[in-house]
């Protein structure tokens, strides 16, 4: 499984409280604002990427109004910060991966919060190009084990799924980005139960990680990457087991 799905699954099974809730709001907020500047439309039906967000949103349930009211501040309807988006590459300990996307209204604030973290914690800021290669966007679906692979499978083919892996105790079900949702809402047709849904950039590499040290170390900067306001999504390759990732983690 890539780092940042496994990630995901322990941050998941963790359960989630009111401060960490809060926290995804202001991050889907922001990435609202932004597709909805870029793409010059508050219009799911014309912006793709605004579409993504906002079921991306609702899926964390955030509440219509806050949704609309980050797209009113993307439109220009109403007052609010501009930001700029930017994705650092890096290293974490043990040559693992990673790519940091950004919102950010202090380009030189986050590069400097940014670089000191990964200092503190023994990994280092990459040179454009050097990380970003091996991944590529996807959609990821966990759908629990109660479900077969065959009644999973009957839906998810026609619906543009391109593998079905067993991770133990759910199957993680791979699509291209733009269909995840689409999928989701055709297994959900199909009474299947969907745990998640996430459009995300998977690696076409991972790293072994077996030493607690080093697990550590890449969970400290996963943990104080996610508490920076200006860090909106974080992508790694690293492959540790279940119980290495869970001991380190709690």
């Amino acid at each position: 499984m890539s780092g940042h799905s496994k990630w995901a699954t322990i941050k998941r099974k963790k359960g989630a409280i009111d401060k960490a809730k809060g926290k995804t709001f202001a991050k889907l907020a922001r990435q609202l604002e932004v597709a909805t500047r870029e793409g010059a439309s508050g219009d799911i039906s014309s912006n793709a990427a605004l579409r993504t967000i906002v079921s991306k949103a609702k899926a964390a349930h955030m509440t219509n109004d806050a949704i609309d009211r980050a797209i009113k501040r993307g439109l220009g309807e109403q007052s609010g910060a501009s930001y700029e988006s930017i994705t650092y590459e890096a290293y974490a300990p043990g040559g693992v991966a990673m790519l940091i996307d950004v919102l950010t209204d202090n380009r030189n604030r986050t590069a400097s919060d940014v670089r000191s973290l990964f200092s503190k914690w023994g990994g280092a800021m990459a040179e454009p190009g050097s990380v970003g290669w091996q991944f590529s966007r996807k959609g990821i679906i966990q759908v629990g084990k109660e479900v077969s692979e065959d009644d999973i499978m009957v839906v998810a083919l026609d619906h543009g799924a391109e593998d079905i892996v067993d991770e133990g105790d759910s199957w993680r079900v791979t699509c291209d980005s733009s269909s995840v949702f689409d999928l989701k809402a055709a297994l959900e047709a199909g009474g299947i139960t969907v745990q998640s849904a996430t459009s995300t950039m998977v690696s076409s590499m991972s790293v072994p990680v077996t030493d607690a040290a080093i697990a550590k170390s890449i969970v400290r900067i996963m943990d104080d990457l996610e508490e920076n306001d200006d860090i909106q999504d974080v992508y790694s390759n690293f492959d540790m087991s279940d119980d290495l990732l869970s001991e380190v983690a709690s």
